[in-house]
């Protein structure tokens, strides 16, 4: 927030100046003509475009007046932009929020309550509480949810002679399963690599540890079930099973799951319809099954997967503020979070939809249980979120990955790690 506001005060204070020499105003880059109202609706991901474009021309079909625009911007762009256009007043009207954000963009002013156009019921709290401000308030309208799964090659588990992974196993089953298969086929096992969701943070809270406590404003590095956690999952890259992060810094999990020189990884639902696309060969090779469980966790069942979920946005005074909100109304409906799930873009977060999403799976005759995905939302756990996250991300990845290549011990890392997100959330 501090860094955003200190953006926002510098180019008001330039444009005012600009003002007062010049008399001119800015170019409005969404001007209307003839009658019609063109609104921009900026995203990261293109595959995800056709979606949007798809729930964008059922909402014109009902609107004639108005023409959305489907934008998309890399996300190692995307938030630059976005606080470019906030600061400069050139925002595009409706924009996906991500949870690592939207705190410090809500409690700055800069979104619109949300709250008035959105039937909490039909959303989970999860869904909500990513969509939230600090102050409890809704800044955007749920757009999806998502659950982190286990990927596994079929092959090589057949060929290794093990069972695959079902709702029993554990982190040993994990373990000894990539130490057969290893052992057998010479391929790596499970690729254990320092990500956050798609890694360390689901055996976090599957021991019963937390990444952050906001109401205590400390990290739970501290913690004992985080530092059990923790310390299994570095000291999986011991084995001559799991490649090490010198390795990952050059090849994806992905990349060697796919070339067929590694059984395992994390994955989120997210990215599994693309990878269906994208590797036709693999077609019934490779499956997904719910995440191990911790065999003895300090608290809870053992059982956790890391839920995000994205949220659609506006600011706070746009142009186009009332047509904004009205799309954005329609963006939370159940026939647009329908068109949504039936594209394959994402899973609705629309409770009671998630089939639209799975049903793509079975009509384009993927043999992949995506159900499992569905499946984990009974005990999933939200995405830690705070709005000093921004400013310990990188430093605490960087932390780890010391731990990771030895140049500190263990216990220096995690309590550099604790350092660094306390001293964040408490200038916050």
């Amino acid at each position: 927030m501090k860094r955003l506001w200190k953006t926002i005060i510098v180019s008001a204070l330039v444009l005012l100046t600009v003002f007062a020499v010049s008399g001119c105003g800015t170019t409005d880059e969404n001007a209307d003509t003839g009658g019609t109202t063109t609104l921009t609706f900026r995203i990261w991901d293109t595959a995800q475009k056709d979606g949007m474009e798809k729930i964008a021309q059922a909402y014109m079909e009902k609107n004639p007046n108005i023409k959305i625009e489907v934008q998309v911007t890399s996300w190692d762009e995307y938030w630059t932009k976005l606080e470019a256009g906030v600061t400069s007043g050139t925002a595009p009207d409706i924009f996906w929020m991500h949870p690592n954000e939207i705190l410090e963009y809500a409690d700055a002013g800069i979104l619109a309550d949300c709250s008035s156009i959105v039937d909490e019921s039909h959303y989970s709290d999860n869904s909500i509480n990513l969509a939230s401000g600090s102050d409890g308030t809704l800044y955007g309208v749920p757009k999806d949810k998502d659950t982190v799964g286990l990927v596994y090659n079929k092959e090589l588990f057949d060929a290794a002679g093990v069972s695959y992974p079902n709702a029993d196993w554990t982190w040993d089953d994990l373990t000894a399963a990539s130490e057969k298969i290893y052992d057998t086929t010479g391929k790596y096992g499970f690729m254990a690599y320092a990500d956050e969701q798609l890694g360390y943070w689901n055996f976090v809270y599957q021991a019963g540890g937390y990444i952050v406590d906001t109401e205590a404003q400390k990290a739970g590095f501290e913690d004992e079930a985080t530092k059990e956690a923790l310390e299994f999952y570095i000291n999986l890259q011991k084995n001559d099973w799991c490649p090490d992060q010198n390795y990952f810094a050059q090849t994806s999990p992905g990349d060697t799951f796919f070339s067929g020189n590694g059984a395992m990884f994390l994955e989120g639902d997210w990215n599994i319809l693309s990878e269906c696309e994208n590797n036709p060969e693999m077609n019934g090779k490779w499956d997904v099954a719910v995440l191990p469980k911790c065999p003895n966790p300090v608290r809870g069942d053992g059982r956790a997967s890391v839920s995000n979920g994205l949220c659609n946005a506006t600011t706070a005074d746009g142009k186009h503020k009332e047509e904004a909100m009205d799309f954005l109304e329609f963006l939370g409906s159940e026939e647009a979070q329908r068109i949504q799930g039936e594209s394959g873009a994402a899973i609705p977060a629309y409770i009671g939809l998630e089939q639209t999403w799975v049903d793509v799976f079975k009509e384009k005759n993927y043999d992949i249980d995506v159900e499992n995905f569905i499946e984990m939302f009974d005990y999933a756990v939200t995405s830690p979120i705070d709005k000093s996250r921004p400013s310990w991300k990188t430093a605490v990845n960087a932390q780890l990955l010391k731990i990771y290549s030895g140049s500190q011990t263990y216990e220096e890392g995690l309590q550099n790690m604790q350092d660094l997100v306390d001293q964040a959330m408490v200038g916050y």
